[in-house]
């Protein structure tokens, strides 16, 4: 089962995608906690969540710390799930509000950054964390 979810290629490049995902939900997980009326609770009460305060905290937290996986390459495919999840909750919670008021192309504008996010991750589930990741290393020691 550790070889399935560590298993990875020798895709240099992977690590690109790696520090744009694994740096964006850092940083706003970190955000979350810096700002929370506008980015954590207060944000998850104005747009209608239950328990805003425990889930800005919750999401927060797996965004810091599926965003360090990430970055390094640690168990990529697997903190690439909650973020996945993240965002398909974001979307459904925060873009159809979007697409009702304002239609769809201010939907696809407003949304690009999650499209991206969201790709990103689906991408490290499906590739791992490449050539450049702990997960490669950790591959190599358990041969």
């Amino acid at each position: 089962m550790l070889k399935k979810i560590i298993h990875t290629d020798n895709a240099k490049t992977t690590i690109l995608i790696r520090m744009i995902v694994g740096a964006v939900f850092l940083s706003e997980g970190i955000q979350k906690f810096l700002f929370p009326a506008i980015r954590g609770a207060g944000r998850f009460e104005k747009i209608g969540l239950p328990s805003p305060e425990f889930l800005g905290n919750l999401v927060g937290g797996f965004e810091i710390v599926c965003g360090v996986m990430i970055l390094l390459g640690l168990f990529t495919r697997l903190a690439s799930i909650p973020l996945i999840i993240i965002m398909l909750v974001a979307f459904a919670t925060t873009k159809s509000a979007v697409y009702i008021e304002k239609g769809f192309w201010e939907l696809l504008h407003g949304s690009r950054t999650d499209w991206a996010m969201l790709l990103g991750c689906i991408f490290l589930l499906i590739k791992g964390g490449g050539y450049w990741s702990v997960d490669k290393i950790l591959m190599k020691n358990g041969r």
